[in-house]
């Protein structure tokens, strides 16, 4: 049976770091979760791995863990970007550094960079922070997005979870973001938030995974296959890469759902013509 698989995937969560950052995440990922990454790649391998196994459109992210780190990280951003085509990238922002809104405003001047991450997991504040609400004006002023980690998986802490979540979006209901995770481990109550904010997305990374699943149900996805873009996490898995794309397929959604969530959602949120099938666009 042909693979309802569309022909070219856009990989809409994806971690690079400087190689120093994935060794010391590695490392931290083994002491705190007891976690031993299984494709310990530094970012070149990453990419060229990601475009061998069909992912023409890579959107990575990282964050800056502590105030003093976004400034050369994003540097170290700008050149990844100015250096492979078709890898996007969410920027590092930490709302206590000095020049945080300056570096923004520079940063959303570029077509790749899609917008920023937060991490709120490991950075510690709160997603309705009013350090954050300059960023996010600007962020909507540009037609750019945020990537939350705001979920309660692997574990969570008081900046974490749907209810801090939900009050940022009553204060910001047209805020363009990204759920990592699905939301997980709140996977219904992040659902029903995708359905109030318009412009919400949830990417499935780590979410169809051996004994880490999104326990809503394949009808749940095919009713948002819209609202949901297909993610990674590569390379900081503990499970082969192949696993989630496997889960996926098993549940035999219908066609259009792999066509939107492996490709249409992406491009349609980079805004790049990548968005066109392969026989509309003259090759």
């Amino acid at each position: 049976m042909p693979s309802k698989l569309p022909p070219k995937l856009a990989d809409f969560h994806v971690h690079l770091f400087p190689d120093k950052m994935f060794d010391a995440i590695w490392k931290h990922f083994v002491t705190d979760y007891g976690w031993d990454v299984i494709h310990k790649m530094y970012y070149r391998e990453c990419i060229d791995y990601l475009h061998q196994h069909d992912i023409e459109l890579i959107v990575y992210s990282n964050y800056a863990h502590k105030p003093g780190v976004a400034k050369w990280l994003n540097e170290w951003n700008n050149k990844v970007i100015e250096q492979y085509e078709n890898v996007y990238c969410f920027a590092a922002y930490h709302p206590a550094d000095d020049d945080a809104l300056e570096m923004a405003a520079d940063l959303l001047q570029n077509p790749k960079i899609l917008g920023f991450k937060l991490q709120l997991l490991v950075q510690c504040f709160y997603p309705d922070d009013e350090r954050l609400f300059p960023m996010y004006e600007m962020v909507q002023e540009h037609n750019k997005r945020i990537l939350f980690h705001t979920g309660t998986g692997p574990l969570g802490n008081p900046f974490v979870g749907a209810k801090p979540f939900v009050r940022l979006m009553e204060r910001y209901p047209a805020l363009p973001a990204n759920v990592a995770h699905m939301g997980g481990l709140e996977y219904a109550r992040f659902l029903e938030i995708v359905d109030a904010y318009p412009n919400l997305v949830l990417d499935t990374s780590f979410s169809f995974m051996p004994g880490i699943s999104f326990d809503q149900g394949p009808e749940a996805l095919a009713q948002r296959e819209d609202r949901v873009v297909y993610g990674s996490d590569f390379p900081n898995l503990i499970f082969p890469r192949e696993a989630e794309i496997d889960n996926l397929l098993s549940m035999d959604l219908p066609e259009s759902f792999y066509r939107r969530v492996f490709w249409e959602n992406a491009a349609r949120l980079i805004g790049t013509n990548h968005c066109r099938d392969d026989g509309e666009d003259g090759s």
